[in-house]
């Protein structure tokens, strides 16, 4: 089973489902959705996503989405986790930059929610251990 948690302010009036849809669909893709996980996704402004920014990749760039993993699972040598103590593992955080969102989605012709798919599914994939070069 996978929990989603997602925290969000009433300003941002983001489609929950379609969060939890890429968090699924980038577990099953990446033959990972048979994983008793918990993630947590946050939905932040301009202000919150450029503290984050600064605080933890020392930039000063604009993101659209920021994981933050429990534990780097691109840097284990075995595959897996073991002895997590409840059973749940608990692999990090994903926070979107709504006002990123309706930027990127308006600049790119797309819909608002086929963007918030995209920015999850890659911010979980970062979580699982997929980077980019």
């Amino acid at each position: 089973m996978i929990k989603v948690l997602i925290h969000t302010d009433s300003r941002y009036p983001v489609n929950r489902k379609i969060i939890r849809q890429a968090i699924l669909e980038t577990f099953f893709k990446n033959k990972v959705g048979d994983l008793n996980a918990e993630i947590s996704v946050a939905v932040v402004g301009w202000r919150k996503m450029i503290n984050l920014s600064e605080k933890f990749l020392r930039d000063n760039q604009k993101h659209g989405v920021l994981a933050f993993a429990i534990e780097d699972a691109a840097s284990r040598q075995e595959k897996g986790f073991i002895n997590i103590p409840d059973g749940i593992l608990r692999l990090g955080d994903v926070v979107l930059c709504w006002p990123y969102v309706l930027e990127l989605a308006a600049v790119e012709d797309k819909m608002v929610d086929d963007e918030v798919y995209f920015l999850t599914a890659h911010g979980v994939e970062h979580l699982l251990g997929k980077h980019h070069e």
